[in-house]
């Protein structure tokens, strides 16, 4: 990867630190030639991640994900200033379209499943609506009381917010395969950030935007996080990856659910009939 990445990183703390405040760590010194900055030190708070995987499940800390990640999308949708500062297409394909998108297509067994997927990868190397994280995930989400803060934004991009909001989701809908006892409560956390994410974007015409291309992307990705360059690292059971493989390829070619919250029951139901939950 690019280390100028890390310039990004700094351009994309700068940025939204200027309108939501807190929401990032501090930049307390910078020396972008040189590719490094200091950031504040963040005492008191939990990875959002190992507070999932530990069953501390609070929907709070969902809708704060939902309405950050709505914030900045909104605040930046359609800005030139902010696309011409974040035109990263080709350290965007690098690091997500490659790994994610165009390898599991290459380890596809099924030719069409494959062509789906290159499909989606060229319309979302495409499209450029807002600054996207890149890496919007529970690992890069710290949590306290009363604040939520962003970290690791180095893949920012000027592209498709579908795609930050299905890497957050993906992640709350494997972990409802990994414990499966809280399987009803994980799919609940996907559905308060969703409904926090549209709550903050706010304008109907750009939640259909993003809500469309989302029930094909978001299967493509937990085939990703099976499949492609980076696994989950927990799920290691063989029959709760071939449950993934299933729903997704059902999610992708067969008929697709109506919306995100019919997606979210469909998966809901597999898990439910599946039997690796055995």
């Amino acid at each position: 990867a690019d280390v100028s990445r890390n310039r990004f990183e700094l351009a994309y703390l700068r940025r939204v630190d200027s309108f939501l405040p807190g929401a990032v760590p501090g930049v307390i010194h910078a020396a972008p030639d040189q590719g490094w900055f200091a950031m504040e030190y963040l005492d008191g708070f939990e990875n959002w991640k190992a507070a999932l995987l530990q069953g501390t499940l609070r929907s709070g800390d969902a809708a704060a994900a939902g309405r950050v990640l709505g914030t900045i999308h909104r605040t930046t949708w359609d800005d030139g200033d902010v696309r011409a500062e974040f035109e990263t297409t080709e350290q965007f394909h690098q690091l997500r379209i490659e790994p994610y998108l165009l390898t599991t297509a290459d380890r596809c067994r099924d030719p069409e499943l494959a062509a789906a997927i290159r499909v989606e990868a060229t319309r979302l190397r495409a499209t450029r609506r807002c600054l996207v994280h890149g890496d919007f995930s529970p690992k890069n989400l710290l949590i306290s009381c009363d604040r939520l803060v962003v970290l690791d934004c180095e893949v920012a991009w000027f592209g498709d917010p579908c795609f930050d909001v299905a890497f957050l989701l993906n992640h709350l809908l494997l972990k409802a395969l990994h414990l499966t006892d809280r399987s009803v409560d994980f799919v609940g956390l996907a559905s308060t950030a969703w409904a926090s994410y549209q709550r903050a974007l706010g304008d109907p015409d750009r939640i259909a935007l993003v809500a469309v291309p989302l029930l094909t992307l978001l299967p493509m990705l937990m085939l990703a996080r099976i499949d492609g360059k980076s696994p989950v690292e927990y799920l290691t059971r063989e029959a709760k990856r071939q449950a993934v493989r299933e729903f997704a390829a059902g999610a992708i070619l067969g008929q697709k659910a109506q919306d995100p919250e019919a997606f979210f029951i469909d998966w809901l139901r597999h898990l439910r009939d599946s039997s690796a939950l055995a």
